[in-house]
């Protein structure tokens, strides 16, 4: 848990991922797409991805992936990131923190 609180607050935008998840390369693609470098975790692909899959599980997060944190605070998986882009809350979000300027 503590080794994801660090992966969580290195950066404005962390994205936890899956190269085998359709969701997870829309949202990748949805926060690229808006000029944004988020830090992006592929969980299948680093070591310990298992653990930190299972620690973002005792978070509440299910699925475990995609998950989003924007300024360190979990935002939550593809359902929840289309919602505020839908209702104009994400850029906002976004320009907040820093991760977007426009």
């Amino acid at each position: 848990m503590e080794k994801l609180q660090k992966m969580i607050s290195e950066k404005s935008v962390v994205i936890f991922s899956k190269n085998s998840c359709c969701m997870s390369h829309t949202i990748k693609t949805l926060f690229l797409d808006f000029g944004v470098n988020p830090t992006i975790y592929e969980l299948d692909e680093i070591s310990r991805g298992k653990e930190i899959e299972q620690a973002l599980a005792q978070l509440g997060c299910s699925p475990t992936v995609p998950v989003v944190f924007i300024g360190g605070q979990l935002v939550g998986g593809a359902n929840q990131v289309m919602s505020l882009h839908l209702n104009r809350s994400l850029i906002p979000m976004l320009k907040r923190v820093g991760a977007l300027w426009v």
